[in-house]
């Protein structure tokens, strides 16, 4: 029989503390359970070694002398504990917090307890930020503090959605499942935004050669082709798209401060509208409306809405309390209004599909899936299945668009270029045959 000690909440909400005796973990946590709590903390108590007794000794025993070293003081073993700053520690990454989340559960499923967990944790090679946390979680939960509880003291690694679902298996005492659960979905996520990124790679690296490419020509080869022709051809006139190309080139290289200047007023100006109420609301509207992009945003964050949602409910979350992390995680006001009108309409014990109809955000079909979750009972795993399917149309729609960028961006800086070469040639057309006649 192995000593547990447990902190518990009774059936008015009330924290009761103490320990009681069992085969094993779980055996423990129904013990609590029998009594009419609900357990949120549990750790094994290790019994520790009787102190070996002292030799008995009719006179006191002096400390012997250690001489020092010549040349210089006693050699003593001096530790170092050099604490970083903040701003050298860097911040989490969410790679860290995913493989932090996965060991977490592999080692709490292994009935390991939470502290004994965390010191092993705290023996990986792991990011000087992430052993911070390590550390301020061992503390808290040393000072009769709850996992969850600790989780709260680091906002910028744990978000909302992390430390209600802890709190919620803490209470249902399946904190190995939620973390499971939690690591799947950090993983879903983080696959489709590298894949998103991985994406854009390509095109973004075309597109800045094509910049690079255009302003050398513009500014380098275009005025020495101009000088060429104003010294052979004295003043004659020369072909449209010459002349075009020949302005663009000067005021380029007239105007170039005040061409950065306005591109850097634009992007300051977007910066400050964003930031505003108003403005945040209208980009993120603009972001799900645009001809192909708002596709691939709008897909994503249905994705989004659907596995947080799914997941906090199947973790024992109620539906109020999901609804509002699900709108405080989501990144697009537009989405965000609509779970609102989605939490006041349950809240008022209405359907959930009304309103998400009404949003013009969810497709038909996600609401369809939506009612018969509702109807069925089985609402956690719908919404586990409409993302499943929004994951699988967002790779889709991220191949597409990849395959439709890569060739238009080529075409362009073809145009681009050749453009200029075209624009070059015409005039060098002129001068030979100018000479040709005149030797004749």
């Amino acid at each position: 029989m192995a000593t547990f000690q447990y902190i518990a909440r009774d059936a008015a909400g009330g924290e009761k503390r103490g320990t009681i005796e069992a085969g094993d973990r779980a055996s423990a946590i129904a013990n609590i359970r029998a009594q009419g709590l609900m357990p949120t903390a549990l750790g094994e108590v290790k019994s520790a070694p009787a102190p070996a007794a002292a030799p008995k000794s009719s006179k006191a025993t002096k400390a012997p002398k250690i001489a020092p070293k010549k040349g210089g003081a006693m050699n003593k073993d001096i530790k170092i504990n050099i604490k970083l700053p903040s701003f050298l520690k860097g911040s989490v990454k969410a790679k860290d917090l995913t493989g932090f989340t996965r060991q977490l559960a592999t080692l709490v499923n292994a009935g390991l307890p939470l502290m004994r967990c965390i010191d092993v944790l705290k023996k990986q090679k792991m990011s000087p930020a992430m052993m911070d946390c390590l550390n301020g979680i061992a503390e808290n939960i040393a000072g009769g503090g709850t996992f969850s509880d600790a989780l709260t003291a680091f906002p910028k690694v744990f978000d909302n959605l992390y430390v209600n679902m802890v709190k919620a298996g803490e209470a249902g005492g399946v904190l190995e499942v939620v973390l499971n659960r939690l690591a799947e979905f950090a993983e879903k996520a983080q696959k489709i935004k590298n894949k998103v990124k991985g994406a854009m790679i390509y095109p973004s690296v075309v597109l800045f050669a094509a910049i690079g490419i255009t302003a050398f020509l513009l500014v380098a080869v275009i005025p020495k082709f101009q000088q060429v022709f104003n010294d052979i051809l004295g003043g004659q006139s020369l072909p449209a798209i010459t002349e075009f190309v020949m302005s663009v080139s000067d005021f380029v290289q007239h105007n170039g401060l005040q061409v950065a200047i306005g591109v850097a007023a634009i992007v300051v100006m977007y910066k400050v509208f964003g930031k505003t109420k108003f403005g945040a609301y209208q980009l993120d509207k603009v972001r799900l409306n645009m001809p192909i992009i708002g596709t691939l945003v709008k897909r994503t964050a249905i994705s989004q809405v659907t596995r947080t949602l799914g997941t906090l409910l199947s973790s024992g979350v109620p539906i109020l309390q999901a609804l509002v992390i699900v709108r405080d995680t989501t990144g697009n006001l537009v989405v965000r209004k609509a779970i609102q009108s989605v939490h006041d309409a349950v809240k008022e014990g209405e359907s959930m599909t009304d309103p998400l109809a009404a949003s013009g955000v969810f497709p038909p079909m996600v609401v369809s899936m939506v009612q018969v979750g509702e109807e069925t009972g089985g609402l956690p795993d719908m919404l586990t299945r409409v993302a499943n399917t929004y994951d699988d149309e967002v790779d889709n729609a991220v191949a597409g668009l990849t395959a439709a960028i890569e060739p238009a961006l080529i075409i362009f800086l073809a145009v681009v270029v050749g453009t200029i070469v075209i624009a070059m040639f015409l005039p060098m057309i002129k001068i030979i045959s100018s000479v040709s006649g005149g030797a004749s």
